[in-house]
């Protein structure tokens, strides 16, 4: 069995083994990362060896922690990440080469619409009815997105919303309010298969995900990093947030938003939860706490998206696809029975 992991941010974690009467057998670890004192890397195969074959991430960490000499200085790497690559090798996760990427940019349709189309993209990447993809969001009116299980009576403020020109839907995945103003952030959906993040923790699978936006905006000079468990950030600020949504068919839903300009005055203005964080953290503005990307680059919106597509198309070998009328009238189905419905908008009060 064969596993490997990419640290986001980090090196690539390699490691190769067999089951034998249900435990580990002829481990080996390889990687580009560094190890001192080169004698570790087999302390740590020597660790790994015997282990039981349901042993966790936790487990096989711990193992090799206790095995490695004193002094040891793992670089780019983490006994973590050998468990996270044992465990994908133990269920046969697949790469981001392992598949045939789309990557699709669309004219803009409503919110309603794109929380559809993320409803069902999902569900046909998990039935193998569409390829994995890359779907990069626009939209024609102003939304506050909420988390599917947040309170809307909690989080919006509906004068405020009404006055400032944004409707309120609700999305499937769970996390915090989105603000989508017009032209004002960048938001993508990533539609992969299960097998894509089979054996790590919901924790690594984001920054996981995610590795290929921080590659791209550092291209851009923006010190980008993750901060557990779904935001990316800046030295100054918070720079966006992401989502997971995992369907029952094996489809898994990754969609995450990123602050390219703001208002932070209106964000406190339509947000409840705005005015609840900022006062937890102790700071006096929005500005303080985002640190959007027209402000770091200078560059505009289109700019910053067509890195953040030549990156994913780099890496992973995307091609240009569509959606397909089929799957646009199944969105506006959804949107009918679902999305536009006060049931959905108002299940948690």
């Amino acid at each position: 069995m064969h596993g490997e992991y990419k640290i986001p941010g980090g090196k690539l974690v390699v490691v190769d083994l067999e089951v034998q009467d249900g435990r580990i057998a002829g481990f080996r670890l390889a990687g580009d990362f560094f190890l001192e004192p080169d004698t570790a890397l087999h302390d740590i195969d020597r660790a790994v060896e015997g282990l039981p074959a349901e042993a966790d991430v936790a487990t096989i960490a711990a193992a090799i922690r206790a095995a490695l000499p004193p002094g040891a200085q793992l670089l780019g790497f983490t006994p973590e990440a050998v468990g996270t690559a044992v465990r994908r090798a133990l269920v046969t996760a697949s790469g981001w080469r392992a598949f045939d990427w789309q990557l699709v940019h669309e004219p803009p349709v409503s919110a309603r619409m794109n929380l559809a189309l993320d409803e069902v993209l999902t569900t046909r990447v998990g039935d193998g009815r569409r390829a994995p993809t890359l779907r990069i969001w626009e939209w024609n009116t102003s939304a506050v997105v909420i988390g599917s299980f947040q309170s809307y009576r909690n989080e919006v403020d509906p004068e405020g919303a009404v006055r400032h020109g944004f409707d309120v839907v609700r999305r499937i995945s769970g996390g915090g309010a989105m603000l989508m103003a017009a032209n004002a952030i960048i938001t993508y959906s990533l539609y992969v298969p299960a097998s894509l993040v089979a054996g790590m923790t919901f924790a690594d699978s984001y920054a996981f995900l995610d590795d290929w936006v921080l590659e791209a905006l550092r291209s851009l000079g923006i010190e980008a990093t993750y901060q557990p468990l779904n935001d990316i950030a800046s030295p100054l600020g918070k720079i966006g947030g992401a989502a997971q949504k995992r369907l029952a068919n094996g489809g898994v839903l990754h969609h995450a938003t990123l602050s390219y300009d703001m208002d932070g005055q209106v964000m406190t203005e339509v947000l409840r939860i705005g005015r609840e964080k900022l006062s937890d953290k102790g700071t006096t503005s929005a500005q303080k706490r985002v640190d959007p990307l027209r402000r770091q680059t200078g560059l505009s919106r289109e700019a910053i998206i067509a890195r953040l597509e030549e990156t994913f198309v780099r890496r992973y070998g995307a091609v240009r696809g569509t959606i397909s009328p089929d799957e646009y009238a199944d969105a506006e189905a959804l949107v009918a029975s679902k999305f536009a419905t006060d049931a959905w908008l108002h299940r948690v009060p």
